[in-house]
């Protein structure tokens, strides 16, 4: 008989700490990082070849991963054959490749009878992005991946992965404030985070100083969602951006800056770009009652992309369900 094994991840949000993640920042002075899963995932089918259609093989920006994946597990031989679908636009800067990458080595997990070890997984996906795709990228994103909820995540000799208890109201006021809009812009975070890793090896101190104003950025942001207090995330995450901005050229864009400064004019407490940056999806977060506000501001610079904050991380779920 066939079978068919269905993983899924979702993406994140980062509000603050990102690039304090990144070796080898992460291991020299130690990274903090505040971040939410959210309910736009990766899916992952893993099925018996004979099963599968032709057209279900992966192909373009994904392909390199699963031939990698595929090749770790010692299932290269044509033997299972792979499906991935994505419900957020490419290249958002919502650590989309990630979670790709972590419901495809849980459904190989699965596949083999294996439980989900979460963080095993997160520090095998960052291996193959880091070992096998050459992109030199953090954890954060496979963490979030695979853990899922509000988390405060530290980096150092060790991960530690602290899930911010999130009350329904808080849940439901960061659905409802944080405004997320995909600019429509490619992300060029390989090329982006090469050179701020060479300024920080370089000590510059342009560089030095952001990453150490984000990491406690970071830490206080923790404390505000810890607090429900998401008037104060706003201005933390206001902040960040000017510092994050400062790290590498490419990081701010025309349209990125143009988002920030319409949404900050229409109520909202503080925005910045999610991820490397370079395009990718803007997160602001709207003063209470100016949510629509600043909806309508943005929306007519990008797409606006809803979502809820997911709790689960990676599951085991229904190919043909309706994601949340």
């Amino acid at each position: 008989m066939s079978r068919t094994v269905v993983v899924r991840a979702p993406t994140r949000i980062d509000f603050g700490g990102g690039w304090t993640d990144v070796p080898p920042y992460s291991e020299i002075e130690g990274g903090v990082v505040c971040a939410a899963a959210i309910d736009r995932y990766a899916t992952v089918a893993l099925s018996d070849a004979c099963d599968a259609r032709p057209a279900d093989a992966i192909g373009g920006d994904d392909a390199p991963m699963v031939r990698a994946a595929l090749r770790r597990a010692r299932l290269d031989d044509g033997s299972v054959r792979v499906r991935l679908r994505s419900d957020f636009p490419v290249g958002a800067g919502l650590g989309g490749s990630s979670a790709a990458c972590a419901a495809l080595l849980g459904a190989l997990d699965r596949w083999r009878g294996l439980p989900f070890d979460r963080s095993a997984i997160a520090e095998r996906g960052r291996q193959i992005e880091v070992e096998d795709l050459g992109v030199p990228g953090g954890r954060q994103d496979h963490y979030c991946a695979t853990h899922g909820g509000v988390l405060g995540l530290t980096f150092g000799g060790e991960v530690t992965v602290h899930r911010i208890p999130a009350s329904p109201a808080l849940r439901t006021a960061l659905a409802q404030r944080c405004v997320l809009v995909y600019t429509g812009e490619s992300r060029i975070s390989g090329d982006t985070i090469t050179g701020v890793l060479e300024g920080y090896r370089r000590g510059e101190n342009r560089v030095t100083f952001a990453l150490k104003r984000m990491r406690e950025l970071a830490r206080r942001m923790i404390a505000a969602l810890e607090a429900s207090d998401v008037d104060a995330l706003g201005a933390l995450v206001g902040e960040h951006w000017t510092h994050q901005r400062t790290l590498h050229p490419a990081i701010p864009t025309p349209r990125i800056d143009a988002i920030v400064e319409r949404a900050v004019a229409a109520g909202a407490l503080g925005a910045k770009a999610t991820g490397a940056s370079g395009g990718g999806c803007v997160v602001a977060i709207a003063r209470a009652g100016t949510e629509a506000a600043v909806r309508r501001a943005v929306g007519a610079l990008g797409e606006l992309v809803p979502f809820t904050i997911d709790d689960a991380g990676l599951v085991e779920c229904d190919w043909n369900a309706e994601t949340p």
